[in-house]
């Protein structure tokens, strides 16, 4: 062997062949150094960053916009510019070009001066405050195509401005600021903000009606959805004029570019068939800036029909409304695309004719959830499931000026992962996350934001101290955002099975609620107006708002335990990878993640968020208004919109649209909590009253007699532990979790409907267990007595867990009631007749 593998050796180490491996070698590892290089997936971001259309320098910093066509999207405008290593400091700080300004500062329009935190906000500034350095996460992150804050790596005391301007690349973020003020020392001006900027797209907006496309041959995109050759980006467009409320306005040239496709072929957003969206028949709001050439270019859409105080549908029956939610809300969805749908759930409102009274600064707080993208590159579910995104959004009642009508004015707080596209965790304006034409969702995805309008959320004041539950739910969702930014000093939010930002934005709901509680019970002088104003209409609303809490922390927390990243919003999150404020690196476990994740199991996938959430505000008298778009604007014949869903909620039963592995998994989790001292009364005299009827029954009627079986300890124990858990668990899943709806879900009514199938389907059963696989139930099973007996052992348990959700408690019922019979009440004795069959336990307990 070792004289002929030195012969081969010999023979292959030639000159030539040396030449020929040497060159293979090299071959091949240009090769692998090629494959690694490409095999990195550029982002979103980086994709639509090459095109004109998206630079920072294709639109000059002057604009020569008419005023009687196009306003600022604020009073503040500007775009945010990261200040160099060498230029940051320990306070949080950051460079702003403004691009427009209030009059009284229009001197400083154009000007790029600094922009700082007020004093007042300094406690907020340093709870999110981070040093940031990349975990090993980043890396592989990178490679498949996110963007994350890498000019922020390795940099010390990152604040919140810092995570906004510095979150993508490019300089290219642009806001508007709420308020302002000016401070002007030693010859220097800056400005300073006590609350975040509003991430918004375009300078300018106007309110239009698209006539239709250009028949000029310029602007022709080179690739765009559907057949070639593409049309072009020109469109004639009307403006709205404001003195006669209409659309006879200035006809105008605008150019609405098509964004370039992704990485897997799919587009942003298109044009192409805009002029015949159904979702303008009120007008598009057009968001941009003027081009080098001043050709007004359009950076994002709104449909304004969306927005306006008018529903295409009212309902105002409490079980409609809760039908829409649990079938209607996202039924048919990929035949709808294309279109905008907007209804209101108020199911006091019973005179359909009267109008609501609307006033400009009503609040609502708002659920947000998009769907799934289908199509040749779309997304295909996983194990029947599309997730999709859930969010919070707080939205207003405004005068919008050039229509001069109320609208909604929607602003979305992101709790958003690190992605593809460049999407900013934050305070969004609607334009900026659903309406930009580069990252927005508004085209290529469908998506439902539910308004939710309630009396004991608005403002309190308790006799002069002010509580604002919007107020505290926005701080608490911006903490959580500015974390996200830059991950906790890790540079990556990664949502995972089991960590996901639908679970952090309920972390924020979560704070909020204990928050409010915690300032009133603490504050001494609320106190004392509660205890002098027992009966005023504030202290009503009030207690009203405590009894919610307990709802929502109950949903929340359905396990009634406390997630431990969730008992304070400043210790952790669960879609980054810092576990304390030591700034200690340690990735989560998966199992700690599971278990964490199972604890609120309730806010893992979005849709059933959105949905029990819903509910639960509709049954405690909520307004609910939804705007609902299905990959609304230009036609992209390649997708169609997929609705979210819970948990396998796309395996349905052949023929239907009911998803049965959804609805048990849902029904069977929402049965596993562990039960609260109320609930244990409950159960507890449940079991009394059970008794008290039950008893007199079967003794007067000579089935139960006081009959104790002879059997030793052990086999008791035995005995009573398969008991538990067969009739009594199997049976009280099957006749009561399985088949009952919650009342979260159902009416009473239908409730009711569905309780009396089960108890007569539990009381069949026995007779038909007795003839198949429990032989030993007959005759017992068909014995009337026993039957009216089972009868109301049924109606205790289906009561009980009515009121309690609780398997283990009906369980407990269940095999008290049973192993009280057989074991002391005669039920052992008419199972088993002959002491034959026991004969031998008896005789080895006696021995």
């Amino acid at each position: 062997a070792i004289f002929f593998m030195k012969r081969w050796i010999q023979i292959l180490w030639t000159d030539r062949s040396r030449k020929f491996l040497i060159t293979l070698s090299l071959t091949i590892t240009a090769l692998l150094l090629w494959m690694t290089v490409t095999s990195a997936a550029e982002s979103q971001y980086t994709i639509t960053g090459r095109v004109d259309v998206n630079q920072v320098d294709h639109y000059p910093l002057q604009q020569n916009l008419p005023t009687d066509r196009y306003r600022p999207t604020g009073n503040w405008v500007g775009r945010l510019i990261l200040p160099s290593s060498s230029e940051a400091s320990t306070a949080d700080w950051v460079w702003i070009e403004l691009y427009h300004t209030p009059e009284p500062a229009r001197k400083l329009q154009g000007q790029r001066i600094r922009l700082e935190w007020s004093p007042s906000v300094q406690q907020y500034v340093t709870a999110v405050t981070r040093n940031v350095k990349f975990s090993d996460a980043v890396a592989a992150s990178e490679e498949n195509g996110n963007v994350h804050p890498d000019r922020l790596n390795g940099r010390s005391n990152v604040g919140p401005l810092e995570s906004l301007a510095g979150a993508r690349s490019m300089d290219d973020v642009v806001v508007t600021l709420d308020a302002a003020t000016i401070v002007q020392d030693s010859g220097t001006i800056r400005l300073q903000i006590e609350s975040d900027p509003v991430l918004q797209t375009g300078r300018s907006y106007g309110l239009v009606k698209i006539l239709s496309p250009t028949s000029q041959q310029t602007f022709i995109p080179s690739a765009c959805p559907g057949e070639r050759p593409c049309p072009s980006e020109l469109f004639q467009v009307q403006h709205y004029k404001t003195a006669t409320g209409s659309f006879d306005g200035a006809i105008e040239t605008i150019r609405i570019p098509q964004q370039p496709s992704d990485r897997i072929g799919v587009f942003a957003s298109t044009p192409q068939g805009l002029d015949q969206s159904p979702a303008g028949k009120s007008g598009w709001y057009i968001y941009g800036a003027q081009d080098k050439k001043g050709l007004f270019t359009v950076q994002a859409l709104k449909p304004r029909a969306l927005f306006q105080l008018q529903p295409q549908t009212t309902i105002t029956d409490r079980s409609q409304g809760l039908d829409y939610i649990n079938t209607q809300h996202w039924q048919n969805t990929e035949q709808k695309k294309g279109t905008i749908e907007t209804v209101l759930i108020d199911a006091k409102d019973r005179d359909k004719t009267s109008p609501n009274v609307w006033q400009v600064g009503q609040q609502a707080i708002v659920m947000h959830l998009f769907g799934g993208r289908g199509g040749k590159s779309g997304e295909a579910p996983m194990f029947g499931t599309v997730t999709g995104h859930f969010s919070y959004v707080l939205a207003t009642v405004m005068r919008e000026p050039f229509a001069n009508e109320l609208q909604w004015d929607v602003r979305y707080q992101q709790v958003y992962a690190t992605n593809v596209e460049g999407v900013i965790s934050g305070n969004n304006s609607w334009t900026a996350y659903m309406g930009d034409l580069r990252r927005g969702w508004l085209g290529t995805r469908p998506v439902s934001d539910v308004l939710v309008m309630l009396d004991v959320i608005e403002d309190y004041d308790f006799g002069g101290i002010r509580i604002s539950l919007f107020q505290e739910f926005g701080r608490q969702l911006q903490v959580i955002n500015a974390r996200y930014r830059i991950g906790d000093g890790s540079g990556a939010a990664i949502v995972t099975p089991a960590t996901s930002c639908v679970q952090d934005a309920n972390q924020a709901l979560f704070a909020t609620v204990q928050q409010v509680r915690k300032t009133v019970a603490t504050h001494p002088n609320i106190q004392n107006w509660l205890m002098t104003h027992p009966n005023d209409p504030t202290a009503v609303r009030f207690r009203r708002l405590i009894v919610l809490g307990d709802e929502v922390e109950k949903q929340l927390m359905p396990l009634g335990i406390v997630r431990e990243d969730w008992k304070s919003n400043s210790d952790a999150l669960s879609g980054t990878e810092i576990r304390s404020r030591s700034f200690r690196r340690t990735s989560y476990k998966p199992t700690e993640n599971l278990l964490a994740a199972l604890t609120s199991w309730r806010t893992i996938l979005p849709r059933q968020t959105q949905d029990e959430l819903s509910l639960l505000f509709l049954k405690n008298g909520a307004k609910l208004w939804i705007l609902q778009t299905n990959q609304v604007g230009g036609n992209n014949p390649d997708i169609f919109p997929i609705a979210p869903t819970k948990a396998f909620g796309r395996w349905n039963i052949p023929g239907t649209s009911i998803a049965v592995v959804a609805v048990v998994l849902t029904r069977v989790l929402g049965s596993i909590n562990l039960p609260g001292m109320t609930d244990s009364l409950i159960a507890i005299a449940a079991l009394l009253i059970y008794s008290a009827i039950a008893l007199p029954i079967g003794l007067s009627q000579g089935f139960l007699q006081y009959q104790p079986w002879p059997i030793d300890r052990a086999s008791a124990l035995k005995l009573a532990l398969k008991l538990f858990f067969l009739p009594a668990m199997l049976e009280e899943l099957i006749f009561r979790v399985l088949l009952l709806p919650t009342l979260q879900v159902a009416t009473w009514q239908m409730w009711i409907v569905w309780a009396i199938g089960s108890l007569c389907l539990f009381v069949v059963y026995h007779p038909l267990n007795a003839l198949t696989c429990y032989k030993v139930g007959n005759p017992t099973f068909f014995d009337r007595r026993f039957l009216v007996l089972t009868l109301l052992l049924g109606v205790t348990c289906t009561v009980t867990y009515a009121f309690t959700s609780s398997l283990l408690l009906i369980t407990l019922i269940h095999w008290i009631v049973v192993l009280s019979w057989l074991l002391r009440l005669g039920g052992m004795a008419r199972l088993h007749p002959s002491a034959e069959l026991i004969a031998p336990s008896v005789e080895g307990s006696r021995d």
